[in-house]
């Protein structure tokens, strides 16, 4: 499939069996066909380029509200508008949950969103109370959409490119790093904070961080938040 269909292609669990697709043409028809023997082909809808925002949800969270903008709050709500693109999440994701509560729990002070994607944990700690926030990522497609999504929520974040990995971080009171467990260790030894919050993985999973003694963690449908602290 990936010679197939360089550009990319889905993977589906089907049963027992696993089902590849390809939005393609008569041609990527023919060439699939060559290879697999049979194929099966559908016409694509015509709303196929807005089906993606029916995987976006909104949340409630930690007394704020969090979802995309073709989404409406209710009246009241504290909300947390996320455009999230095609590659990045408003905030319903189990780890995203998880670390909002964590960080509604803590003292609001300095926040530094490792990772940042759409931005919406630093718009979220920003609404939290959180200031000053800075948010650092190695993409510049995630430092645009942390500057678009702070702008439309009216929040002041300042945005870094960096690879955390790698670059000099700046110091915060609060470190939040929704990535994995592997870089949350391997991200810990680098920041200098007094608090970390880690997220990205599922609940099994313990990030083993070095300097650091664990206080709280948090799960959700399987997934799991840790909040730890220098020792």
């Amino acid at each position: 499939m990936l010679a197939l269909f360089p550009e990319g292609f889905e993977e589906a669990d089907r049963a027992d069996d696993v089902e590849l697709s390809a939005y393609t043409d008569p041609a990527g028809e023919d060439r699939a066909r060559s290879v697999f023997g049979e194929v099966l082909t559908a016409d694509v809808p015509p709303d196929w380029e807005e089906r993606w925002k029916r995987f976006h949800r909104a949340a409630n969270v930690a007394g704020l509200w969090v979802g995309p903008p073709w989404l409406s709050p209710p009246p009241d709500a504290v909300a947390v508008v996320v455009e999230p693109g095609r590659a990045f999440g408003t905030g319903a994701h189990p780890t995203t949950r998880l670390c909002i509560e964590l960080l509604a729990s803590l003292d609001a002070d300095s926040l530094l969103d490792i990772g940042c994607g759409s931005g919406v944990l630093s718009i979220a700690a920003a609404k939290l109370g959180y200031a000053p926030i800075v948010a650092v990522d190695a993409a510049e497609a995630a430092i645009e959409a942390t500057q678009r999504n702070a702008r439309a929520n009216g929040v002041e974040v300042e945005t870094r490119l960096a690879d955390a990995l790698v670059d000099d971080l700046p110091p915060a009171a609060t470190a939040v790093a929704n990535i994995d467990a592997a870089r949350s260790a391997a991200v810990a030894g680098r920041v200098e904070c007094h608090r970390l919050v880690t997220s990205g993985y599922f609940a099994p999973h313990v990030p083993a961080l070095a300097g650091y003694r664990h206080v709280r963690r948090e799960t959700n449908e399987g997934w799991a938040a840790d909040l730890f602290e220098p020792q």
